[in-house]
């Protein structure tokens, strides 16, 4: 989210090709006092995308011109900017691609719009500078050569910063705040996926792998991150 942009005045694009569905999109995210664009073209809405610089992205998985994980793909690459994206009910192979790809969070279609608005507006809280976070404080955190800062948002590793999406920097901060201590995928969802309409423990495991990928020096032996099989995952302090 760009600095100085509050949560209730965000950028937002729509990228969607089903023209009744990004209609009731932009106009429930209007009504919350967002700015917002709609674009039902992958090829156009990634040129769009590099004009625009929205502080979200609302983005369906399949598009005329580039397919949506593509966009994906791309914008993680580029930066940090927050997206949800669009799934077709019973694609769960899409929603896990798409978080392995760093999506924030998803709605699957048929969704009630107001579904869609309080998913929003929670990732735009999360990402926003020092606020929002399901977390319980700004303090910073240092484990080893790791240093995680509840209040910049900002994760170093031997002072060397890492770039972490809004819903990693989430999972990982709480489980700094917790070390040791192990936490299954259940009560992750419930302490850091803050809409209660998320209930794919899948979505727990690509953010881990996400985040070892980033933190560890080998993903595959982790220092910091580890499974306790059976159980969950906890921070070894």
């Amino acid at each position: 989210m760009r600095q100085g942009t509050s949560v209730s005045a965000a950028r937002i694009l729509v990228v969607e090709d089903e023209a009744s569905i990004a209609d009731v999109v932009a106009r429930y995210l209007r009504r919350d006092g967002h700015e917002v664009e709609t674009i039902g073209d992958g090829a156009k809405a990634m040129e769009r995308l590099q004009e625009m610089n929205p502080d979200l992205i609302v983005l369906d998985l399949m598009l005329p011109g580039m397919e949506g994980k593509e966009i994906l793909r791309r914008v993680r690459a580029a930066g940090d900017t927050p997206v949800v994206i669009l799934t077709a009910r019973g694609e769960e192979l899409d929603r896990l691609v798409g978080f392995g790809l760093g999506a924030d969070d998803y709605v699957t279609k048929p969704f009630s719009p107001r579904e869609l608005s309080a998913r929003v507006e929670a990732v735009l809280r999360r990402a926003s500078s020092g606020g929002g976070a399901p977390v319980s404080s700004s303090a910073g955190v240092r484990i080893g050569d790791l240093y995680i800062d509840g209040g910049t948002r900002r994760v170093e590793r031997s002072d060397e910063p890492i770039a972490m999406t809004a819903r990693e920097f989430d999972l990982l901060y709480f489980l700094a705040q917790h070390p040791g201590q192990v936490f299954n995928r259940d009560q992750l969802i419930d302490a850091v996926w803050d809409v209660h309409a998320v209930s794919d423990p899948g979505t727990v495991t690509v953010h881990i792998r996400r985040i070892r990928a980033k933190l560890e020096p080998d993903p595959s032996r982790p220092r910091y991150l580890k499974t306790v099989w059976g159980v969950g995952y906890k921070l070894e302090p």
